[in-house]
């Protein structure tokens, strides 16, 4: 048991989820001995709930205003989904931890209809991520694919209201809030291939806090950080971001974690082109090898032409 003079401050976006994960983080904190204050930090993101993805970009807008206040020193660390963090952090920042994951994979939420293959030709699929629409795309040409932001409630708000069919979510969001009423199907990654670190938390911190660093330290795990480190540098070395269609997954091949598979998938946004590549590789092999492997296959199999339509270059 630890305990500290001042309590360690955590700085999190306000929705639902991102209280959620916070105050998931600071019982953990809290029952190693420690004090734990939360800061509610409004983001780029949050504030531009009705403009979409393609008009103002990702980078960093639901991070920004939150490492602004970890280089200020008003928070202490800083609870994110690490899909929404960028593949490279800036200098003075380090993820300090990077909890055990959970499930990964899209969820095919609606009220109607039980599977994603019997929903009717021309039916409305909210989704904002572009990722999910070309690889949807790739299988069912025949759907009406919605620009769909805002929180979780608001998603499943505007299902009930019948303003489309169907939407996809990551099923760990919906798992997190108890929220899997309506999940009738969760996609398989060949179908649909996960976000790079989809279903993970990340811990930030400033590089140089040792305090801190020593605080979270105990939260860590290896496999889990493995696998999106990989992940995470397969998207960089593709030159992607958070929105982008691309699919990274990687996961242990066995329960003692002594080889890694990982599998990436890169669409065109119609859906009219896919490429998919899948290694293995032993836990002897650094994540970072295993990611640019994996990038490299991809781009042998054509995913550079479909990400230059983008204007993404590949970094290898």
């Amino acid at each position: 048991m630890a305990e500290s003079a001042e309590p360690l401050r955590i700085g999190s976006r306000g929705s639902q989820l991102a209280l959620w994960q916070a105050n998931y983080i600071a019982d953990k904190l809290r029952a190693q001995g420690y004090g734990v204050e939360i800061e509610i930090i409004r983001t780029t993101g949050d504030a531009l709930q009705t403009v979409s993805f393609k008009q103002v970009g990702t980078k960093g807008m639901f991070t920004k205003e939150i490492e602004e206040a970890l280089l200020e020193g008003r928070i202490d660390l800083a609870v994110h989904s690490l899909k929404d963090l960028p593949t490279t952090l800036e200098a003075p920042f380090t993820l300090a931890a990077i909890p055990p994951r959970v499930d990964p994979s899209d969820a095919f939420v609606s009220i109607h209809h039980e599977t994603f293959a019997s929903l009717p030709q021309g039916a409305r699929v909210g989704t904002s991520s572009l990722r999910r629409q070309a690889q949807l795309r790739a299988q069912r040409h025949d759907l009406d694919y919605v620009e769909f932001r805002g929180n979780i409630d608001t998603r499943l708000r505007k299902l009930a209201e019948g303003q489309v069919e169907a939407i996809i979510l990551a099923a760990a969001g919906l798992e997190r809030l108890q929220l899997t009423e309506h999940v009738r199907e969760r996609f398989p990654a060949l179908i649909v291939c996960p976000a790079a670190g989809q279903g993970a938390l990340a811990i930030e911190t400033r590089a140089g806090d040792e305090t801190t660093l020593a605080a979270l330290a105990f939260l860590d795990d290896a496999p889990t950080r493995f696998a999106v480190t990989a992940e995470r540098e397969a998207l960089a070395a593709l030159g992607g971001g958070c929105q982008v269609p691309i699919g990274i997954h990687c996961r242990p091949l066995n329960a003692a974690c002594s080889g890694y598979s990982i599998l990436g998938t890169v669409a065109a946004p119609d859906g009219t082109s896919l490429v998919r590549a899948e290694l293995e590789c032993q836990s002897s092999e650094s994540p970072a090898a295993l990611g640019h492997k994996l990038a490299a296959r991809l781009l042998e199999q054509g995913a550079g032409d479909i990400l230059a339509l983008l204007g993404d270059a590949p970094r290898i």
